[in-house]
C-alpha cells in the first residue's frame, strides 16, 4: 500500500482513463481513420505510459518525503525498474510500427520528470512548467504512436486535422495543469518553504498567487468559448456538456480561488481542477458522438 501511494495510483488511474477514452471514445469513432497500433498494442502503450509516470511519481514523492523507509539504493532501483520497463515497452512498440525513434517521447518525458524531482523543483515557475508539460505529453504520446507512423500522401491532410485537434486539447490541458500546480503550491507553501523550494506563493505571497491563478483561468475559459464557436456551435449536446461540465467548474473555481486561504480550501480547488481535466478528456467522446448523431 505504501508503494501504491508513492506512485500516486490515483493519478495513474486518471491517466489510464484518459488514454482509454481518447482511443476508444475518440480515435476509433473517426470514420476511416488509420491507426498504427491495434487494440492490444495500444494497451501496451497505455502500460508503457503508466510505468514511466509511476517512476516519475515515485522518485518525486520519495525525494519530497523523509518517511518512506527506503534506502537510497532501493529508491533508484525501483525508479529504474518502472522507467526502463516503460521506455523498453515504448521502444518495442516503435519497432512494431517501424519507427523506433518515437521512443524519444518517453525518454524526454522521463528526463523531464527526473530533472524536476532531483533539481529543478527549487527553481521558481520552472517546476510548474515541467509538471504541466509532463501531463500534456500524455496526449502527444497518443498522436505520435498512433498517427505519425501511418502518415501517407493520401491521408496527410486528414491526419493533420485530427492531430491539430489533439494539439488543441493538449494546449487546454497544459494551461489547466499550470493552474493546478499553482494551487498545489498554495496548499503546500509551508512544506515547500521548509524544503527550500522556491515557489510563487513564497516569493509573491499567497494572496497574489491566488489572484494570478484567478486571471490565468480566463485563458482556458476563453479557449473553451473559442473552440465552442469554431467547432460545436450546432452540436447542442456537446455545447451543453462543455458549458455545464467544463465552463461551470472553471467559473466556480474562479469564484472560490479569490477568497481561498486554508489548506482545506486549496485541496477542494485541486479536486475541482482535476474534475475539469477529467471532463475535458470525456468531451472528446461527447463531441464525437454528437457529431455522429448530427450526421
Amino acid at each position: 500500500m505504501k508503494l501504491l501511494k508513492l506512485i500516486s495510483y490515483n493519478n495513474l488511474i486518471l491517466i489510464a482513463f484518459a488514454l482509454i477514452v481518447l482511443r476508444f471514445g475518440f480515435l476509433d469513432l473517426q470514420p476511416g481513420l488509420p491507426l498504427a497500433l491495434n487494440t492490444w498494442q495500444y494497451l501496451l502503450m497505455v502500460l508503457a505510459t503508466l510505468l514511466v509516470a509511476a517512476g516519475g511519481f515515485f522518485i518525486n514523492n520519495v525525494l519530497a518525503s523523509n518517511e518512506h523507509g527506503y534506502s537510497e539504493g532501493k529508491i533508484y532501483n525501483i525508479y529504474s525498474l518502472f522507467t526502463l520497463a516503460g521506455v523498453g515497452l515504448g521502444y518495442y512498440l516503435g519497432t512494431i510500427v517501424n519507427k523506433p525513434i518515437i521512443v524519444a517521447v518517453y525518454v524526454i518525458a522521463a528526463a523531464i520528470i527526473y530533472l524536476y524531482a532531483t533539481s529543478l523543483k527549487q527553481v521558481l515557475l520552472i517546476s510548474n512548467l515541467i509538471i504541466a508539460t509532463a501531463i500534456a505529453m500524455v496526449i502527444i504520446v497518443i498522436g505520435i504512436y498512433n498517427l505519425y507512423p501511418v502518415i501517407m500522401p493520401d491521408n496527410k491532410i486528414y491526419l493533420a486535422t485530427i492531430f491539430d485537434l489533439m494539439l488543441d486539447y493538449t494546449l487546454f490541458i497544459f494551461i489547466i495543469s499550470i493552474i493546478l500546480t499553482l494551487v498545489y503550491n498554495l496548499r503546500n507553501t509551508d512544506a515547500d518553504y521548509n524544503s527550500g523550494n522556491t515557489t510563487l506563493p513564497i516569493v509573491a505571497g499567497k494572496e497574489r498567487t491566488a489572484k494570478i491563478a484567478f486571471f490565468l483561468t480566463l485563458l482556458p475559459l476563453g479557449l473553451l468559448f473559442y473552440y465552442a464557436d469554431k467547432y460545436i456551435t450546432n452540436l447542442i449536446w456537446a455545447l451543453g456538456y462543455g458549458l455545464l461540465c467544463i465552463a461551470g467548474p472553471l467559473i466556480y473555481f474562479m469564484i472560490k480561488i479569490w477568497g481561498a486561504k486554508t489548506s482545506k480550501d486549496f485541496t477542494h480547488l485541486i479536486i475541482i481542477l482535476k474534475l475539469v481535466l477529467l471532463f475535458t478528456v470525456l468531451s472528446a467522446m461527447v463531441v464525437t458522438l454528437n457529431i455522429n448523431m448530427h450526421a
